[in-house]
């Protein structure tokens, strides 16, 4: 079987094609507005036949919209008097006592979240009918709100579906529509009803990317990375889109468990700096998977990996805040106009232009995307960056470094220290574009013995895509008293799960 192993990131685009004998690797530059472009320019460059070629995909795409706030204008839909649920959410205050906290910006609109009947009581007895001319009116009103998505999260919806699939029947036309007793069929409404409305957000963003990439490859099986670290197919993938908002960073892990597994090392602090951002995890013997993710503030309760993002990479942007302090990040250069280095007109100093100016990348070097080094831009953007921090370029380029590290050693710490877990017990395993040139100072600031970088690490995610498998997760919520509960009902929970996974993975592999 000849695979291929594509995961896009902010700033580049990797690949790794292996034909059933030998590897290839190639890295393009990334095209945020059309992501597809990118890894169609790879597989040409590669010169790969795309005739019955199996591609697994890593993406940001999901990740990158719900940051932006650039998904689907979506309504959600639930019972009466509960239409504020997502916009009161947990009541949880972060700045606890400061007299005049800042209100935080949200994604949603209450005009946008509609009530409706249907509601059951938590032993699934029917407390509000659904009328058929209530579903009309309800459907009337979606249609005058110019929107292209639907989120229905009806009160204990994980105990009887029943008025949920009705709506979907009657709203489905003409939108994309999430229910959460399939998106999230669990207790906690506003956790449920978050999820549902982040998957039909996400959901048509999704459907047309993907769609226009199956297009430019018709005659390949395309499948997806989840954010849990296995892989499911387009079709799937487009009705979970939730499910995809680790995507990208997913693969690198499964290339470093690989990795480490090769050498006899199974205890790792994975480290994955790329052009944009830095993403750091731990593999103790296996991956932890987390149901209490957070992305662009918003809990995801959804199983994904525990992966700790910072926006520090070899793009990110060094700057003087107001009282005259350096700083770097998390604004970023990405991959046009990129570093001043490359060549394509950036003027704005980055971790990889103070790399230039300390002599860490040659001038002969070839850049990835068959790029040529420009160090006369870098010193020139490092020099009038200096010259505001009274410095000269080298110590200038040196404390660019050194923050960068902080800032990457930090979240380090935090998956590990923070966690009862002592740095020295663990292989610091480093990956991505930039990863190499960090990966000594931040063993040494954390005692770590014993580093590893992997032959591809620039590609490592793109590798491990490879190596990932397929699989789908469902869950149930049942809430009873231990003492009340029957071996019997709980198989038949079981069971009715299994049948639901058999049956949505022969639907997939049709």
């Amino acid at each position: 079987m000849r695979l291929l192993g594509v995961d896009t990131g902010g700033t580049f685009t990797d690949l790794v094609y292996f034909n059933g004998q030998s590897v290839q690797t190639h890295k393009e530059l990334s095209t945020p507005q059309a992501p597809e472009r990118a890894i169609m320019r790879g597989i040409a460059s590669l010169g790969i036949d795309t005739r019955g070629l199996h591609i697994v995909h890593g993406t940001t795409v999901a990740t990158n919209a719900l940051l932006e706030g650039k998904g689907a204008r979506t309504v959600f839909v639930t019972n009466h008097g509960f239409k504020d649920l997502l916009l009161i959410g947990r009541q949880t205050r972060e700045e606890l006592y400061n007299l005049t906290p800042r209100e935080k910006p949200t994604l949603f609109e209450p005009r946008l979240c509609l009530e409706s009947g249907g509601r059951i009581d938590p032993r699934g007895d029917t407390v509000l009918p659904l009328p058929v001319a209530e579903m009309d009116a309800l459907a009337d009103s979606i249609d005058q709100l110019d929107v292209e998505a639907v989120a229905v999260c009806l009160l204990f919806s994980f105990v009887d579906n029943r008025f949920e699939r009705m709506l979907k029947a009657r709203l489905g036309e003409g939108y994309f529509v999430s229910i959460s007793s399939e998106v999230l069929a669990e207790y906690r409404e506003y956790e449920r009803g978050l999820a549902t409305w982040i998957n039909s957000y996400l959901g048509p963003v999704m459907q047309g990317y993907l769609s226009r990439l199956g297009e430019a490859l018709p005659d390949s099986r395309l499948a997806v990375m989840q954010s849990d670290g296995l892989t499911l197919s387009t079709a799937a993938a487009e009705r979970n889109a939730v499910r995809l908002l680790l995507s990208g960073p997913a693969g690198g892990l499964w290339g470093s468990l690989h990795t480490g597994t090769s050498v006899r090392c199974t205890r790792l602090l994975t480290f994955d700096m790329g052009g944009t951002s830095t993403d750091v995890s731990i593999i103790d013997g296996e991956f932890e998977l987390t149901r209490r993710g957070n992305i662009a503030g918003l809990p995801v309760a959804v199983p994904m990996l525990d992966i700790h993002t910072i926006g520090a990479g070899g793009g990110s942007i060094a700057w003087v805040d107001e009282g005259g302090l350096l700083q770097v990040g998390p604004d970023s250069a990405g991959a046009s106009p990129g570093p001043a280095c490359y060549g394509q007109g950036g003027g704005q100093p980055t971790v990889t232009d103070a790399h230039v100016v300390l002599g860490r990348l040659p001038s002969s070097c070839k850049l990835a995307g068959n790029l040529d080094l420009d160090p006369a831009a870098s010193q020139s953007v490092i020099a009038r960056l200096a010259q505001r921090v009274s410095l000269d370029p080298q110590t200038c380029a040196q404390g660019i470094v050194r923050i960068a590290n902080e800032q990457m050693a930090q979240a380090l710490r935090v998956m590990s220290v923070y966690r009862g877990h002592d740095p020295k017990d663990f292989t610091l395993v480093s990956f991505g574009g930039a990863g190499g040139l960090h990966v000594c100072d931040l063993a040494e600031s954390l005692h770590i013995h014993q580093a590893l970088v992997p032959a591809h690490t620039g590609v490592l995610s793109a590798f491990g895509l490879l190596a990932a498998p397929s699989g789908k997760e469902v869950s149930q919520s049942r809430i009873q008293l231990l003492d009340e509960c029957e071996s019997e009902e709980l198989e038949e929970v079981f069971t009715r799960l299994e049948h639901r996974i058999a049956s949505d993975l022969k639907i997939e592999s049709a």
